[in-house]
């Protein structure tokens, strides 16, 4: 199963700092990546998203990405289109509530990043849970997880491919 692990920061320079360890830990074996972003919201509230660094050099599979992509946008878009969404769109997030990405835990995160906080977004494929959490324990922070099981993963894949 994966694990998507959300770690939030009070400043960007953590998170950053937080950002490149999670890559380095990945050289090491402590995890391995679907995907991984730098999320910031700014002071007026405005989300932003990057992939500093070699992340777009990490070679993870197409699905893999595309999953992590559609996570990502369940977690940081959604609470922010509100309404707005069109229908495909719509169709995609009502989707992803069959998962366990439940709206308990888009709350979670969205209490841990509330404007001017950073956080590093990582989906992780596999993680030495108790290693990856020492080794990420000097950079601070509020770690929110959940667990996508082999069905959410799936539902999400088929969500996009029945969107094409």
């Amino acid at each position: 199963m994966s694990e998507l692990i959300i770690i939030a920061f009070d400043d960007d320079a953590r998170a950053l700092a937080a950002y490149e360890q999670v890559q380095l830990l990945q050289d090491r074996t402590l995890v391995e990546l679907g995907g991984i972003a730098l999320v910031r919201v700014d002071e007026r509230g405005h989300l932003h998203v990057e992939t500093p660094g070699r992340s777009a050099a990490l070679g993870v599979r197409a699905a893999s990405s595309a999953v992590f992509g559609t996570v990502l946008g369940a977690l940081f878009l959604m609470p922010f289109l509100g309404l707005a969404v069109g229908g495909v769109i719509g169709a995609l997030f009502a989707g992803l509530d069959r998962t366990t990405i439940d709206a308990g835990f888009r709350e979670r995160v969205a209490a841990v990043l509330a404007p001017g906080r950073s956080a590093v977004v990582a989906y992780a494929t596999a993680v030495r849970d108790e290693d990856f959490r020492q080794a990420l324990d000097a950079f601070g922070g509020t770690v929110v997880q959940t667990t996508l099981t082999p069905d959410d993963e799936r539902a999400i894949a088929h969500e996009l491919t029945e969107l094409r």
